[in-house]
């Protein structure tokens, strides 16, 4: 069964709207006697993990690793031989 609401109503009577909806219900909100939006019930998506395995790739060799700047970030800055400073 398909409801038909305007704004305003909509408004004034969203819970109700909300139980229609999950009852199986389809309702629909029009502005100015045309339709603008269509209740529907919530489905959830199953979560996949790894769907993007074998689409990224990347290369270790392409990271300087460990960065200085964010080592200084961290650490504190290094003194002129390249240490960092006494603790």
């Amino acid at each position: 069964m398909t409801v038909n609401v305007d704004v305003d109503e909509a408004k004034t009577h969203l819970s109700r709207l909300l139980e229609q909806v999950a009852a199986g219900e389809r309702v629909i909100i029009s502005k100015a006697g045309e339709p603008v939006a269509e209740l529907v019930p919530h489905q959830r998506k199953p979560v996949v993990f790894g769907g993007l395995k074998g689409r990224i790739r990347y290369d270790d060799a392409a990271f300087d690793w460990p960065d200085p700047e964010i080592e200084d970030m961290f650490y504190g800055a290094r003194g002129s031989d390249g240490d960092a400073p006494a603790r």
